[in-house]
């Protein structure tokens, strides 16, 4: 028959695991939108550069515009320097004819600059192809691998509560209150400590070495002398035991 110590053992093991599992399921919503918000930022800057993008093509859409219609106000002072009748009428349209010529040089050195501009945003865009391809895809499966996790510990939560109910029921019921006591007190929620190297894995006090005999040697509840909680030494497995056997 199961000893009462091992129940409290086994007992904390599972409320332990609840929880975790119940800290997880609270927190889902948090992790879901921080699983969005990553993906909204990956969107987000792509975003960014094709609109850099779209920016710069417009941009050289208008200046070639002004360009063209530049170049008609070109041949019409052409022709009005080749028509003119004195000094002044040639001296007017050689001006406007300069000036107009600056105009457009300075616009095409601006296209240049756009296309320049929109071939480096195309290579960004080029090199960053297979995460704008995926990105919804990875979002999806990101979410699917979410919500698959979150249903599974959903399911498991409901598992380990009705294990411990089993296994509370057994206990008696002025150990299972002390039990409770002490869990409900502690910030981590362990009220059985196992002792590891010789010292309480909650509290880390070690133990003298009379009651690490004691705890190895007698079926009884013991609590640790720093911390009250109850102890536990877990059973040696076989090749563990033969080692230390082979020490001794």
């Amino acid at each position: 028959m199961q000893s009462e110590l091992e129940k409290l053992v086994e007992l904390q093991k599972t409320d332990t695991n609840i929880r975790r599992l119940k800290s997880s399921i609270e927190s889902a919503e948090q992790r879901r939108a921080s699983i969005e918000q990553e993906f909204e930022q990956h969107a987000s800057s792509i975003r960014e550069i094709q609109m850099k993008r779209d920016t710069a093509q417009a941009g050289r859409g208008d200046l070639e515009k002004q360009i063209a219609e530049n170049k008609t106000y070109i041949d019409r002072a052409d022709r009005n320097l080749k028509n003119a009748q004195n000094q002044k009428e040639y001296e007017t349209a050689m001006r406007e004819l300069d000036a107009l010529q600056k105009q457009v040089s300075a616009l095409e050195t601006q296209v240049l600059e756009r296309m320049t501009e929109v071939e480096e945003v195309e290579k960004t865009l080029a090199e960053r192809e297979e995460e704008i391809n995926n990105l919804e895809s990875n979002r999806a499966e990101a979410m699917a691998v979410f919500d698959k996790e979150l249903g599974k510990n959903k399911k498991q939560f409901g598992v380990e509560t009705a294990k411990r109910h089993e296994v509370f029921i057994t206990l008696p019921p002025k150990l299972a209150s002390v039990y409770n006591r002490m869990a409900q007190r502690s910030r981590d929620g362990i009220a059985v400590a196992e002792v590891i190297n010789g010292s309480c894995s909650a509290c880390f006090m070690k133990l003298r070495p009379q009651m690490q005999v004691e705890l190895k040697t007698k079926d009884e509840i013991m609590t640790c002398e720093s911390c009250t909680r109850i102890l536990y030494i877990a059973p040696t497995s076989a090749p563990e035991a033969i080692a230390a056997s082979q020490e001794s």
